[in-house]
């Protein structure tokens, strides 16, 4: 199975990327699958309706969130009924949504996204580890599960590297998102996991991790605090892309993907 997971989305101009690359890059890598973290799509600031409905015309499969999920407070009104719209797994028992799905291909093979939030320097959850590992025992690779994704949405990399090592053969891909930068250390762990600890975000990489510069800078420098807005130049759309094998569902390659906007290009071969 071939599928991609696209960096968290920033604003208009990370919704122009995900809109005019996922279709291409569909076509010119064969993908069965692709998932978007959308948590920053509307503005910055969680998702819409109407922004998933965007994602799902263009070939998206399964939109992530994160710490922003309820930043759209109208995401209260649907997430439920929508299955193809997830937040992380560890929110407390209660919390509208779901943090995990299995999702049947035409060709009736079945793929597994997750999502957890990490602790480090984050809101206080319930502990991600425990909670993945339990519903990983119910979803298990290379039996009722043909490929599987779990994204760790966190701020601190250790605690994203310790999570690719724990789950690794467990599932296809862990991927970290939330800092925004892409990080160089797309690999395939010793037991058949891929990892990548920062996808990276969807969005002008001619700012502060996404948002207009002026803002940010002054809160460093000035100490001056102000409403942030994201960049609107040319994005970069940041993902990774996996190949599996179908049998065990185990990565056989693993490959950063960045297109448009200012970071330089990398597609893998088709």
């Amino acid at each position: 199975m071939r599928f991609m997971y696209c960096g968290d989305v920033m604003g208009k101009s990370g919704r122009k990327a995900i809109l005019d690359g996922v279709p291409q890059l569909r076509e010119r890598l064969g993908l069965d699958f692709v998932i978007v973290n959308g948590e920053n799509s509307a503005h910055g600031f969680g998702i819409t309706r109407k922004i998933c409905d965007a994602f799902y015309d263009v070939g998206v499969d399964v939109i992530t969130t994160g710490n922003h999920a309820w930043d759209q407070r109208e995401v209260m009104n649907f997430i439920d009924d929508e299955p193809r719209l997830l937040r992380p797994l560890n929110y407390p028992e209660g919390t509208p949504g779901r943090g995990i799905n299995v999702y049947e291909l035409a060709d009736g093979r079945k793929f597994f996204v997750a999502q957890v939030m990490g602790r480090l320097f984050m809101d206080p959850l319930d502990d991600p580890f425990s909670m993945i590992s339990a519903v990983l025992d119910k979803h298990v690779l290379g039996k009722d599960i043909h490929a599987g994704l779990v994204d760790i949405h966190a701020e601190a990399t250790s605690e994203k590297m310790a999570m690719g090592q724990y789950l690794d053969g467990r599932v296809s891909l862990v991927a970290g998102t939330h800092s925004h930068i892409p990080t160089a250390d797309a690999q395939i762990l010793p037991q058949g996991t891929a990892y990548q600890t920062d996808v990276g975000m969807c969005g002008d990489y001619d700012s502060v991790i996404g948002m207009e510069k002026t803002v940010p800078i002054e809160r460093f420098t000035k100490k001056i605090s102000g409403r942030l807005s994201p960049a609107e130049g040319p994005a970069t759309l940041c993902a990774v892309f996996v190949e599996t094998d179908d049998k065990t569902g185990l990565a056989t390659r693993v490959s950063p993907v960045r297109i448009g906007g200012r970071l330089i290009e990398i597609v893998p071969e088709g």
